[in-house]
């Protein structure tokens, strides 16, 4: 398996293989701790979780300074305090590369009654899966990567790289006050990273490594179309009025035609072409189309092969619609006419699409299409969210050494994949500190984040444990060749 191993990998991997249920017991006490960032009841928890965090941090013998990012303010005028970020720094030799690693260790709620098979907070070890909330989103990548520093330490290895570390404790609410921080820290500390890893994502597969690329970005619309102040009766108004909701049905009609296509004029006008080195990266996916389609419960989609798939998947906008507030949706019937009906959707857009640009081109169409039906009522168009694609270069040297550390590890290449979803926390980093950033992730697809049963593999935790001390040393290699070639240029 470790054939193109080097003996200092075989040490280190050894070494990982010998202290499993030290790091096994380490993510059980990290997941008892019901750290959910969603319910203000359970904030002293995540507070409690950020300083074993912290504590574990500090016996790597790293310096760990808690961000304060201040209070928050609950709709129902609650104010809370807000977890501290973790900034942490190891290892400061001007002669290594500084990798920064971001993760989080707030988790989703989580409940038995929920239709958990075992206690969410209680980490159960069944048919070599450790089942936990958090197993895998996130606390067991991070403290994968802290188990992979700490080998290191314990052979009493040189370190091959500087490390820090930014944990946060609020991911699962929206990342509350970390861009600020990362805004602010910029020109400190940020100076002297050069990488920035993030392991907050999935395989594509169960079997197969992946690295993350890409993901998409998301434009959450409300329509809205009023007649009135009152809802009024159907025997008494029906067929007299212009009916908001049969306005509403028309508009939320328009955006989308049954082979999923979006209706808004311009809408794919800015989207890059596909290349031929990015299409050949999809030829060589793993992606079983059938397991696909019965993981998620469906007949079938709307493209029949791989390719057409993923594309569209991750490279092509989507438009999905959520749902309808103001109409009646009880069981039973209720022969009412709503006064005020609101329509939401969403348009996951990829790079190059201008957020400023969407939004004109669905008022534009809406109001179009709107002002054809004659109808006097009120419509308001706004977009309440909106955040931006992200895309790296897979071609950096941070690709190159997480590849090869992949081969070593797993021995098979990874797939290079994007995600169609959005991660606004690599989109946020590269943005602010201008740096690499790179998804590297070790949890398989069947992995369950934020569902039931959520869990991770032994074997995906062990061996995701040695990906990263091997990522370590192919990225203090791949840097320090590349710093020695610039040198000889600049002398020649």
């Amino acid at each position: 398996m470790f054939s193109s191993s080097s003996a200092l990998e075989m040490e280190i991997f050894q070494y990982i293989d010998a202290h499993q249920s030290d790091f096994i017991k380490d993510l059980k006490e990290w997941v008892a701790v019901e750290s959910d960032s969603v319910q203000p009841h359970l904030r002293k928890e995540v507070m409690q979780m950020m300083t074993l965090a912290a504590d574990k941090l500090a016996t790597l013998g790293a310096t760990v300074n808690l961000a304060n990012l201040g209070s928050q303010e609950l709709p129902d005028g609650q104010v809370l305090p807000l977890p501290p970020v973790i900034l942490g720094e190891l290892g400061k030799d001007p002669q290594k590369p500084t990798v920064c690693f971001y993760g989080h260790v707030d988790v989703q709620p989580a409940k038995k009654e929920d239709g958990w098979d075992t206690d969410p907070y209680t980490l159960t070890e069944i048919n070599g899966n450790l089942y936990g909330r958090g197993a895998t989103d996130n606390k067991g990548p991070v403290l994968a990567w802290i188990n992979a520093v700490e080998t290191f330490r314990a052979l009493k290895l040189a370190m091959p790289v500087n490390f820090k570390f930014v944990i946060e404790g609020m991911e699962e609410a929206g990342s509350l006050g970390l861009e600020k921080l990362l805004e602010e820290e910029n020109q400190r500390f940020f100076s002297d990273v050069d990488y920035i890893v993030i392991s907050d994502n999935l395989w594509l597969s169960n079997k197969k490594p992946a690295l993350t690329y890409g993901s998409r970005g998301n434009a959450c619309f409300c329509v809205e179309v009023e007649c009135g102040s009152k809802d009024l009766h159907s025997g008494t108004f029906g067929g007299i009025i212009h009916e908001p909701l049969l306005d509403l049905i028309a508009l939320l009609d328009s955006l989308v035609d049954s082979t999923g296509c979006i209706q808004i004029p311009g809408i794919y006008d800015s989207v890059a072409a596909l290349t031929d080195e990015e299409r050949k990266l999809y030829e060589s996916i793993e992606f079983d189309l059938e397991e696909h389609t019965k993981n998620c419960g469906v007949k079938k989609f709307l493209y029949g092969t791989k390719e057409e798939i993923l594309l569209h998947l991750w490279r092509y906008p989507s438009l999905s619609i959520h749902g309808i507030e103001g109409a009646f949706h009880e069981p039973g019937i209720k022969t009412v006419i709503p006064a005020k009906v609101i329509g939401k959707f969403s348009i996951r857009q990829v790079p190059n699409m201008d957020l400023s640009v969407v939004k004109k081109q669905v008022v534009e169409h809406l109001e179009g299409v709107f002002s054809k039906r004659n109808s006097p009522n009120k419509l308001k168009v706004s977009m309440p969210l909106g955040v931006k694609p992200w895309l790296a270069d897979f071609n950096d040297l941070l690709y190159k050494a997480a590849r090869r550390a992949v081969k070593t590890v797993f021995g098979e290449d990874p797939d290079f994949t994007r995600d169609g979803s959005t991660i606004p926390v690599a989109r946020m980093f590269q943005t602010v500190t201008q740096k690499s950033v790179m998804m590297l992730p070790i949890g398989a697809a069947d992995a369950g984040e934020h569902s039931q049963n959520e869990k991770i593999s032994r074997h995906n935790y062990i061996e995701g444990t040695k990906l990263f001390a091997a990522f370590f040393l192919e990225i203090s290699k791949l840097h320090q060749n590349l710093h020695e070639t610039s040198h000889t240029e600049t002398i020649n």
